[in-house]
């Protein structure tokens, strides 16, 4: 019988090897003209206002192979304020405060600071109960991965040893990853928009903390998704009851008429991180029961 013939696992080069080659050409005028490069591998020509939807594609692309193939299933996102101080930072806000109006606002952030420690704990128990199903992640703490909130959220999941994930944002001002991202699941986006997708791809749950014009953002996108049929209802839990119904009066909506009374059950109030995981199990249970009655064939 014929020995089996080995077949070679592919017949064209790959990207990386032809740039590769492409890099050691002679120096000459045709070389050194960045014309000659190849366009993958042309920075320049990628930045060209022309190539914005393949920047665009690219945005979707990275973060999505890499969240796949780092086994991450789900997650757990959390949104909040960039400016409200970890308790053991809010004392320095308050002293640093000159003018009567700098002092009431430094006060305002110190009487959240707690929040700090209510997310860095909800973290911690998400990271430890959310388990692996079909070999992925599940419940994988997912941040803008910026200070404050942010930091509180992955710094949770680091102290029980898990990985999480930040979703960062290049602006015109420094803005670094807080210290507790785990590096490979730390990106980078240009685009606003594709990073508010990337947060909710994989989102089966959402706590929102008090925040100001990008918690907002992220919020009622989260909540327009949900109520227009684009993506699946999760539980949404918001901390902070006090001070949402100062910033935002969602019974005004539903009296104008511009909002369903059902709408408003699309959030959950919490103050604790036990009360908004306790919310998740319990949500999923309910999901599952009625998974299970709907697969028997029984009404529901």
């Amino acid at each position: 019988m014929a020995k089996k013939q080995e077949l070679p696992e592919r017949v064209f080069p790959k990207a990386k090897d032809d740039a590769a080659a492409a890099r050691s050409a002679g120096v000459l005028p045709q070389t050194s003209d960045p014309a000659y490069r190849l366009a993958y591998a042309d920075s320049e020509f990628l930045m060209r206002d022309d190539l914005r939807p393949v920047r665009f594609q690219l945005e979707l692309l990275k973060p999505e192979l890499l969240l796949d193939e780092a086994g991450i299933g789900s997650t757990f996102v959390f949104y909040g304020s960039a400016r409200i101080p970890a308790p053991d930072k809010a004392d320095a806000i308050v002293d640093a405060a000159k003018t009567e109006t700098q002092q009431r606002i430094a006060g305002k952030l110190k009487a959240k600071s707690h929040y700090y420690e209510v997310a860095r704990e909800l973290a911690q128990i998400a990271s430890r109960e959310g388990g692996e199903e079909d070999g992925k992640h599940q419940f994988v703490v997912c941040s803008g991965g910026g200070p404050s909130i942010m930091e509180a959220a992955n710094r949770g999941a680091r102290d029980v040893g898990a990985e999480t994930v930040g979703l960062n944002i290049a602006l015109p001002f420094e803005q670094a990853p807080n210290d507790y991202v785990t590096p490979h699941l730390s990106f980078n986006f240009h685009y606003f928009a594709l990073r508010k997708m990337h947060f909710l791809m994989r989102a089966r749950a959402v706590a929102v903390f008090p925040g100001g014009f990008g918690t907002f953002d992220e919020f009622f996108e989260l909540l327009t998704l949900i109520q227009t049929g684009k993506m699946a209802v999760i539980p949404i839990i918001l901390y902070g009851k006090d001070f949402w119904s100062r910033v935002v009066d969602f019974d005004a909506l539903v009296e104008e008429g511009v909002v369903a009374p059902q709408d408003l059950d699309l959030i959950h109030y919490c103050e604790t991180a036990e009360e908004g995981w306790a919310y998740v199990q319990d949500y999923y249970q309910r999901y599952t029961e009625k998974r299970f009655r709907k697969g028997r064939g029984e009404k529901h």
